[in-house]
């Protein structure tokens, strides 16, 4: 029982260093993405090679505009503007290189990309910008947190684990799955990479 408590201890100690961020007016309009692709959800999963267990959750929400809601990441780019989690910005080229920046030996990405109505999109965006900066080891809670109440989403549940988040998104209706592994990630996006805390990952470059 001791043990227990410490652990729950850790969790909640951890939960509690969320770190926000607020990037300036402008600088998320100018950052701001409208795709041509129908409005949807994609759930990013990071699932080590070795034993299957999921390690980082992110949701990609195109709606009236595309933003990567990637709760305790730490994925960053001085393009990409972040408000507490929700990055702005998110082309098909910021796309490929988040999945590549995760996808390792070490690591799988699985793709999960559920059709939903513009509406639903808008309000899973608003719901995330809501939200707050969100603290370590809370990615699947969060993102479960968000959709919760979200029509089509019913099944989808609370927890902690990424890998039940999605094996739970599997069950639904119309999910376009794809597995990305290091060797097949996409790598000619362009893009430098931005070392966790380098300070350019809160400067504008355009």
């Amino acid at each position: 029982m001791r043990n227990i408590l410490l652990c729950l201890a850790a969790l909640f100690t951890l939960a509690a260093c969320a770190e926000p961020r607020w990037a300036p007016t402008e600088m998320v309009q100018r950052a701001t993405y409208v795709s041509n692709e129908p409005p949807s959800l994609t759930l990013f999963t990071v699932i080590r090679t070795s034993n299957g267990n999921g390690g980082h959750s992110g949701l990609l929400i195109n709606g009236s505009q595309r933003v990567l809601f990637d709760p305790a990441g730490t994925f960053s780019h001085p393009q990409l503007p972040e408000r507490n989690d929700v990055i702005f910005g998110m082309n098909d080229k910021m796309v490929d290189f988040y999945i590549d920046y995760h996808a390792r030996p070490e690591w799988n990405v699985v793709e999960q990309v559920i059709p939903v109505t513009r509406e639903v999109a808008d309000l899973v965006m608003r719901r995330a910008q809501d939200r707050g900066a969100v603290g370590k080891a809370q990615c699947a809670r969060s993102i479960t947190g968000i959709l919760a109440g979200v029509p089509g989403f019913e099944s989808i549940g609370r927890t902690w684990y990424p890998d039940t988040l999605m094996e739970r998104v599997r069950a639904l209706p119309d999910v376009r799955e794809r597995l990305i592994t290091d060797a097949t990630a996409r790598k000619d996006y362009g893009v430098e990479l931005v070392p966790p805390g380098d300070p350019r990952a809160q400067v504008a470059a355009y």
